[in-house]
């Protein structure tokens, strides 16, 4: 009868999980032996349709794999597997070796061929290595993937017109080799849109290289972009890639490209034109092939009329121009992005997220006013900020309009209450007397500074006139009183 034995627990392996196809007992007896000693679970079977079988329905690290079996050839087996299966790592293993076998086995989707009786040290050098490889190829495939979503068209956010039309021409150049020049003010996303540039060209699987030229030392910015030898100057202890080899055969984002010197712009746009450069310190030419995308948040045509930029530098990077809008122009996308803050500063605080892993969280209605009518120097990432600091605050799912930042609040007129301390219930007071002397002692406090005032004060605590005078009213305030002695 066919068996199939799982001798260690797949669960608590620590290097892996190995399936064993062969008809021989005894040869599977001995890999079991051998693979559990060296700290791999294992699983077996007897013929190519049971070996085919455990495939599709388990899963394994590795298959050790026959190739003469009693229903069916291995390479019949690999063929079959290969169809649903391009992942598993599968090592022929057979005493009839010969070139042709492995030529048409690493031909149909083996990971490579080996002959019995086996070396036992060879053996386990080769299943580790292949069972590291494959792993390492699978991280690297999750982590474009997730490359990929992070800067998918799907996380550029905005329903707006103006932002239909950028995302429009994203997909339009992304497929090109042109160089970029993303223009707009900081905190509009000018390197998520870089980067997306980059994730949907046919570069992608190459490298992204970023690099802020403003805020790398101007000593120091043409090494990071050209790389040096040892030597080269004081400190040099070693030879440097800079940012142009390191993205060769993909995309290099330069940031606030409008600060660059004048003698690094010449240098910058031979190799634009050349697509070569020499190393500092050396004589050597690197010859690099590498889409640039440039990005900028100052109007370049203004520099290069003072003086301040090249001219044939601008026009070689401004091939293709993306203006990115001020969120103060897009209003109607600031609700889109605070739910995508919200879900994402949620997921990362781990609190406030429904069963869909989608936040719970919201603004209440005078904050999002707020938030809608604000200027937002900053942009989106100034609003992201905003989002963040609220996740990390909230008592509630509300979020109330007192716990937006004190420079938003006094940005837009709006001051925060010092609420009174002093409140000190009587003793057996209910909860109702307990708020009612919190609320007599705010509106007179607030009343006080404004003068006694009843317009002024109902404005700055944001209230109708009518509301404020029958809670003075009803809390007993005698204005006139109180007035009279002010005077």
């Amino acid at each position: 009868m066919p068996s199939q034995a799982t001798v260690t627990d797949p669960v608590i392996a620590s290097k892996g999980r190995v399936l064993i196809v062969d008809d021989e007992e005894a040869i599977r007896e001995s890999l079991e032996t051998l693979l559990e000693l060296e700290g791999y679970s294992t699983s077996t079977a007897e013929s190519g349709g049971e070996g085919i079988n455990a495939i599709n329905n388990e899963v394994f690290d590795l298959v050790l794999l026959d190739l003469m079996l009693p229903d069916r050839s291995g390479l019949e087996v690999v063929e079959e597997v290969r169809r649903t299966n391009a992942e598993v790592p599968i090592l022929m293993l057979t005493a009839y070796g010969s070139l042709e076998n492995a030529v048409k086995a690493i031909q149909l989707g083996a990971n490579d061929f080996l002959t019995k009786p086996w070396n036992n040290d060879k053996l386990l050098l080769e299943i580790e290595q292949t069972i590291k490889q494959t792993r390492l190829e699978q991280e690297n495939a999750a982590l474009r993937e997730a490359l990929r979503t992070r800067f998918s068209f799907g996380n550029l956010i905005g329903k707006a017109d103006i932002m239909r039309r950028v995302f429009e021409l994203v997909a339009q150049v992304a497929k090109s080799r042109a160089t970029i020049l993303v223009h707009g003010e900081s905190g509009t996303g000018k390197e998520l849109i870089s980067h997306a540039i980059h994730t949907h060209s046919p570069r992608a699987d190459g490298p992204f290289v970023a690099v802020n030229t403003g805020a790398i030392p101007v000593d120091l910015l043409e090494s990071r972009l050209f790389g040096h030898i040892r030597g080269a100057f004081t400190g040099a202890t070693q030879n440097q890639k800079g940012c142009f080899d390191r993205a060769n055969g993909g995309t290099l984002f330069l940031d606030e490209v409008g600060t660059l010197g004048l003698e690094t712009q010449a240098k910058l746009l031979r190799v634009i034109q050349e697509r070569e450069f020499m190393p500092l310190g050396s004589t050597d030419t690197i010859h690099v092939d590498v889409r640039i995308v440039a990005a900028t948040n100052v109007d370049l045509e203004e520099s290069v009329a003072k003086g301040e930029f090249r001219e044939d530098l601008y026009y070689r990077l401004n091939v293709i121009q993306i203006n990115l809008p001020p969120l103060r122009e897009r209003r109607e996308d600031i609700p889109l992005l605070i739910e995508h803050f919200f879900t994402k500063y949620c997921l990362e605080n781990e609190r406030y997220l429904s069963d869909r892993k989608e936040s719970e969280l919201r603004f209440a209605a005078d904050a999002m006013h707020l938030l809608l009518d604000h200027k937002w120097q900053g942009n989106v990432r100034e609003l992201e900020n905003v989002v963040e600091r609220a996740v990390v605050l909230a008592t509630g799912p509300e979020v109330p309009m007192e716990m937006l930042p004190e420079s938003l609040l006094s940005s837009n007129g709006i001051r925060r209450l010092h609420l009174p301390t002093d409140v000190k219930p009587a003793e057996g007071a209910s909860l109702p007397e307990i708020v009612e002397e919190f609320e007599r002692r705010l509106i007179t406090q607030e009343l006080e500074k404004a003068g006694w005032n009843q317009t002024e004060c109902a404005r700055r605590l944001r209230v109708a006139l009518s509301t404020l005078n029958q809670k003075i009213q009803r809390l007993d305030i005698d204005i006139k009183k109180k007035r009279d002695r002010s005077s």
